[in-house]
């Protein structure tokens, strides 16, 4: 079901349809994830052998913005002293194969649990390796099959991950407070401050709708840029801005932006530049002022952002990840409302890719 809105100042056509409902829906699945998280006397058996050393490995894997989303517990857990591995379930089974031991511990992030990656990925591992499933669909063959499972609470998906996503952000932080010497009890009540902050950001979700849509007329090439566990952020959205409303966008560091697509300024490219968490924030400041300096077009993403459309509530760095997604799924449907399109119907593509 689908409605059409006429901004009746600036004739912007805004689409209400399943996939803006899903955006809307997220501060109600973050909430409904959460409460779905415990507070165990310690980790789960799988992740105590990885404490004791018995597993030297851990492998970090999935697909898509189900690749993306592991990116910060990438970096935590090389922080808390694991050897820790983030690759393309794709590449993974046919590159990797001698990752799949008794010493190797595989993260599988799957929302459906049964593309046709992860499928492979049950077949060639044979159950040498253990596994630790994040998805949403609680009967898939990765939950059935997987030795430990964290599901999430999204509810049914229409089409672009963002609801999907944005819980296993929340699911996979959780997994990292289980390791290590923090306090899980702290780490669920910063997250529990994720759903609030989502929901007041998206109050004004028509008013960033078109304020973007303005700011983004004549441009052809979107990058967004950033580091650490902004990268979950950019390589997502990227993705969803190229899938919902089909246009091109490129996710990347900010220091691989400035070696080479830094030649690509011009009025019909815009970079995204996300400030990020305080250990690279001057960094991404100094990048933002220096495209603007060179005439480029550029706007920065985050808590200090001179838009209120790309401004983010403040929240702990362990809930970051998820209110850096918003202002692009924003973006998303700035243009299609900008070229007179319904965002986040698929004409090519599928849900759940079946296919390798």
């Amino acid at each position: 079901m689908r409605r059409c809105i006429i901004d009746t100042y600036t004739k912007y056509h805004i689409i209400e349809n399943d996939y803006l409902r899903d955006i809307l829906d997220q501060p109600r699945a973050l909430e409904a994830t959460l409460r779905g998280f415990s507070v165990p006397d310690g980790p789960p058996p799988i992740l105590q052998r990885l404490e004791r050393g018995e597993l030297r490995r851990v492998v970090l894997t999935g697909m898509g913005s189900s690749f993306h989303a592991l990116y910060p517990l990438h970096a935590l857990l090389i922080s808390r002293g694991f050897t820790a591995i983030l690759a393309e379930t794709s590449e993974l089974v046919y590159y990797l194969p001698r990752l799949f031991d008794s010493q190797t511990l595989i993260i599988a992030v799957s929302q459906s649990g049964q593309s046709a990656e992860i499928v492979r990925l049950l077949a060639e591992n044979g159950r040498r390796a253990q596994i630790i499933a994040v998805t949403n669909t609680d009967d898939s063959p990765l939950a059935l099959q997987a030795d430990a499972v964290f599901l999430t609470s999204a509810g049914q998906e229409s089409s672009v991950s963002c609801k999907t996503y944005v819980t296993a952000l929340m699911a996979l932080r959780h997994m990292g407070a289980l390791l290590g010497d923090t306090d899980p009890q702290e780490t669920i009540s910063e997250l529990a401050q994720a759903a609030p902050a989502v929901a007041a950001y998206l109050r004004s979700w028509r008013e960033h709708v078109i304020e973007l849509a303005a700011r983004l007329e004549g441009v052809r090439h979107l990058f967004l840029v950033g580091r650490g566990g902004s990268l979950a952020a950019v390589g997502t959205g990227a993705l969803i801005v190229k899938e919902s409303v089909h246009c091109h966008a490129e996710g990347m560091s900010s220091a691989a932006f400035r070696h080479g697509p830094l030649e690509m300024l011009s009025e019909e490219a815009f970079v995204i530049v996300f400030e990020g968490d305080e250990k690279t924030r001057v960094l991404n400041t100094r990048l933002f002022a220096d495209v603007r300096q060179k005439g480029g077009r550029a706007e920065l993403l985050g808590k200090d952002a001179e838009l209120p459309s790309l401004r983010i509530p403040v929240v702990p760095e362990s809930a970051l990840p998820i209110l850096e997604i918003l202002p692009v799924q924003m973006i998303t449907l700035a243009l299609a409302t900008r070229n007179g399109s319904e965002a986040g119907r698929f004409a090519l593509a599928s849900k759940v890719t079946t296919v390798e």
